[in-house]
């Protein structure tokens, strides 16, 4: 019984193994992106421009909603569901300021005659971006179903596994972005 017991316990939990293989996924179609990203550049006719101080101002945002976000977890493991409600609301605002970021970033590429269709190395920063961006909201509408979870429900009886699957993709998506930023400024 104890060497059962022993095994259940290093099994990874089905959400988990999921959000990994999930997480891999998105990696490999980042690695795509960005080395397209180093071939196309290559090219005679590739356009250089600074990328929008706002996206670098939006990093900020990103890496506290991370600090937020962790805190939540630890507010939910020790049940204080009070400050875990609050931590994970200001999560999903601080999910929803950093996509704000990004479409004002957007808007003041498209402000200096750098549009969608316009030079590729616009294209691919809208793409790259933008890509980042929708798997970005997709983290906030997990954070907002914990959000209505915890306020409909006794959230003292139910498992950190969502909470941790949750933490866990929004540090991945703030860890691509810090990535994605990094690289964007360098291979210009």
């Amino acid at each position: 019984m104890q060497a059962m017991s022993l095994q259940q316990r290093k099994k990874i939990h089905p959400h988990k193994y999921s959000l990994w293989i999930a997480m891999g996924s998105i990696t490999m179609m980042f690695i795509g992106f960005t080395s397209a990203y180093v071939v196309k550049r290559s090219q005679a006719n590739w356009v250089t421009f600074d990328l929008p101080m706002i996206f670098w101002a939006s990093t900020a945002v990103i890496l506290t909603s991370s600090l937020t976000v962790q805190m939540a977890v630890k507010q939910f493991r020790n049940r204080h569901m009070q400050a875990y409600k609050q931590l994970i609301t200001l999560t999903a605002v601080l999910g929803i300021a950093f996509a704000v970021c990004q479409w004002i970033g957007f808007s003041q590429m498209a402000q200096r005659g750098l549009p969608l269709n316009g030079p590729a190395s616009a294209s691919f920063i809208y793409v790259i971006v933008g890509v980042h961006l929708l798997h970005v909201l997709g983290g906030v509408v997990a954070l907002l179903v914990l959000f209505g979870r915890a306020f409909r429900t006794k959230v003292l009886s139910y498992s950190s596994v969502p909470i941790e699957v949750a933490s866990t993709y929004w540090h991945f998506v703030d860890i691509l972005w810090i990535y994605l930023l990094i690289f964007l400024s360098i291979a210009r």
